[in-house]
């Protein structure tokens, strides 16, 4: 495994040896000895997997306090622009975006530490399939508004596919508010 580093501290890229031959190919998705020598330290709890159609945004999510989660993420098939917003209030990059196009001919993770919000865009059908190192908690979740004019991202989709939620969450200046009044 290949790992780099990404502008925002902590969030790292993960490209995994593929042996490919006339039957198709092979990698080790997980290998936990390479990753802790990385820094990533964390025990996974869950893993979840989800379809989505090409044009389907889903983001930008987090959970907060003690139900905090770390996600290793990938795409098993298909293609989608991840992205990643830096929430934590001390760090040199808070309100960094990242964004990396994970796809399933490079099979390329991305690791992403508690304390960001997470999304992404589907730019061709995609299973994509992330461990938690926090079980889900509805009363923990939180979010920023996808199209938040302040972080600026471009999803490379126009006319996004979206849930109702993902729709109301706040824009990142009204979550900034609710840290600074302690809500």
């Amino acid at each position: 495994m290949k790992i780099k580093e990404t502008p925002l501290e902590g969030v790292l890229e993960i490209f995994p040896k593929v042996w490919e031959d006339h039957r198709g190919y092979f990698f080790e998705s997980y290998r936990e000895d390479i990753l802790i020598n990385a820094g990533i330290k964390e025990s996974w709890v869950q893993e979840n997997q989800s379809f989505s159609l090409a044009g389907t945004l889903r983001g930008l999510h987090f959970q907060t306090g003690d139900d905090a989660q770390a996600k290793l993420v990938r795409v098993i098939s298909g293609r989608v622009l991840d992205v990643v917003v830096d929430l934590r209030p001390n760090s040199k990059t808070f309100g960094g975006v990242y964004t990396v196009e994970l796809n399933a001919k490079q099979h390329n993770m991305l690791f992403v530490p508690k304390g960001f919000a997470h999304g992404f865009s589907v730019l061709e059908d995609a299973i994509f399939c992330y461990k938690c190192s926090n079980y889900y908690k509805k009363e923990s979740e939180g979010g920023i508004l996808w199209s938040d004019q302040e972080l600026n991202i471009d999803w490379k989709i126009s006319d996004p596919i979206l849930s109702e939620r993902d729709q109301t969450w706040p824009t990142f200046k009204e979550f900034v508010t609710n840290i600074t009044l302690g809500q």
